[in-house]
């Protein structure tokens, strides 16, 4: 275990390979040299961080024809970065560029396959408030009644409950500090907001934002008022 952990540590050590995971939290997966472009590093040596980061069990590869793509080994992975995050504290932003460009985060954003920020919080709130969600021991249960409601949404919950993953976790927002919904109930609503296109995401970043018709629902379905 302590090997493990100081292997683990020691890849997260390079500012490079933060930058790839940090990047890699949006599940879409990318290739050496998109990463290479994002971190700001030549093809080759991007290529030697990957590698490192598979061998260390932190990202998959994931052969299409010619092209490889990476991605985070799984939601654990982004649930232990998430938690790094919380750590780090994030700084306050010294000018404001810099709280323009972390703004939007705060605010929404995906945690790999699930809502974050601000709106993730008073979304799971919310749910709590309405029974809908019980949340005890740091865990969230759906009730009877959260059932109905996600099934009007139009996910199916049986399926749901079917996949090998923690059902309704609860994830600790690291800028709000506060729980949001994850696990596979939580993946499942993202993308449901999303093809309802309640939210839509913003290019080049893990922001998301709401949409008109977004604002509308959260407002009638969800009762929150953004």
């Amino acid at each position: 275990m302590h090997l493990r952990l100081s292997k683990i540590a020691s890849l997260l050590a390079d500012p490079t390979r933060a930058v790839f995971l940090t990047k890699l939290m949006d599940p879409r997966p990318l290739t050496a040299g998109e990463l290479a472009l994002r971190a700001n590093v030549s093809p080759q040596v991007a290529s030697a961080h990957v590698a490192k980061l598979v061998n260390g069990g932190l990202l998959q590869l994931d052969r299409r024809g010619r092209n490889r793509y990476y991605a985070l080994s799984g939601p654990h992975v982004a649930e232990f970065l998430e938690a790094l995050t919380r750590v780090c504290s994030f700084p306050e932003p010294s000018d404001a560029e810099g709280a323009q460009q972390i703004a939007p985060l705060r605010f929404a954003r995906t945690c790999y396959d699930h809502l974050a920020g601000k709106l993730a919080v008073e979304v799971a709130e919310r749910f709590v408030a309405t029974r809908l969600l019980n949340f005890a021991h740091d865990e969230f249960t759906l009730t009877a009644r959260g059932e109905e409601f996600f099934s009007t949404l139009g996910i199916d919950v049986p399926e749901v409950r079917m996949l090998r993953r923690a059902f309704a976790r609860s994830c600790v927002d690291w800028s709000e500090r506060r729980p949001h919904l994850a696990g596979a109930l939580g993946a499942a609503l993202l993308k449901r907001l999303e093809s309802l296109k309640w939210i839509a995401r913003m290019r080049g970043t893990r922001a998301v934002r709401l949409t008109v018709a977004g604002r509308a629902a959260f407002s009638e379905r969800i009762g929150i008022r953004v």
